[in-house]
């Protein structure tokens, strides 16, 4: 059974790239949660416990999983919302799963068979990230590996692709092709808008990009949208240029699914 939410609503995973705080954590899931209410979206609050693959040695990469689950046990709880979180490592799978909805694949370890059964057994969503060096029909061998633990709760989610050094570019099609494949796709609007490495010791990015393509994967198929929100970026210890302002959210949404209910996707 291919993994559908029972509605037409679209599902937004959205929050800060790394756990940076508790008070940010909160800050973004209550406003979050408020908007999405507000706007008829299925919201998964997003942060990652750990970012193992930085540019630099010297990259903020979280608090670790230990005291990062229990932050975003706390904000499940207050907050009253279901999480997403990355994981890296097959072993990982079993305590996130014991707090978030949705366990999510980064892109480079989107072929890591070990890591994709290990995450498929958990039962949870698994949002898998399409890697920039993937062609999206190669998406089948990926999702068949996490379907082979009986688990068909997946997502397949566009990130870009590679497109010389410290570019990445969307190719449309690719939405096409994965929701071929019989599940629904997630368009990823920040991780697109990188230019990975572009900051010489860090990435940067083209936040200015985010809203259009956004509206572009969701005219071509997209079901669900990722973002990554911070209330402000300039100051964010993980991904700054590409992540969207939490003030400047709302007005951005509403502008998304009025695209999203013309096509009526």
């Amino acid at each position: 059974m291919i993994c559908h939410m029972g509605n037409n609503k679209m599902i937004l995973i959205g929050g800060p790239c790394v756990i940076e705080s508790q008070e940010c954590l909160e800050t973004v899931a209550s406003t979050m949660k408020d908007i999405c209410n507000e706007l008829d979206i299925d919201y998964y609050f997003k942060a990652s416990f750990d970012k193992a693959n930085r540019t630099s040695i010297t990259s903020y990469r979280g608090p670790g999983i230990v005291d990062g689950l229990k932050m975003l046990s706390q904000i499940k709880e207050r907050c009253n919302i279901p999480i997403a979180t990355d994981i890296h490592e097959p072993w990982q799978s079993q305590p996130a799963s014991e707090v978030a909805d949705i366990l999510q694949i980064p892109a480079f370890l989107c072929r890591q068979t070990d890591l994709l059964i290990a995450a498929g057994k958990t039962g949870k969503i698994i949002n898998v990230k399409k890697a920039q060096f993937l062609a999206p029909w190669d998406m089948k061998n990926v999702a068949d590996k996490i379907a082979s633990t009986g688990n068909h709760k997946i997502f397949l989610c566009e990130r870009g692709t590679s497109f010389g050094y410290n570019r990445l570019v969307v190719d449309m099609t690719s939405i096409m092709e994965m929701k071929s494949l019989g599940y629904p796709v997630v368009f990823d609007a920040t991780h697109s808008v990188q230019k990975p490495g572009g900051g010489g010791n860090c990435t940067s990015g083209n936040r200015e990009y985010i809203e259009p393509l956004a509206k572009a994967a969701i005219a071509a198929g997209a079901d669900h949208l990722f973002m990554e929100i911070h209330p402000d970026p300039s100051k964010a210890l993980s991904d700054g240029p590409n992540m969207v302002k939490l003030s400047e959210v709302r007005e951005m949404l509403e502008r998304i699914l009025s695209v999203y209910d013309a096509v009526g996707n």
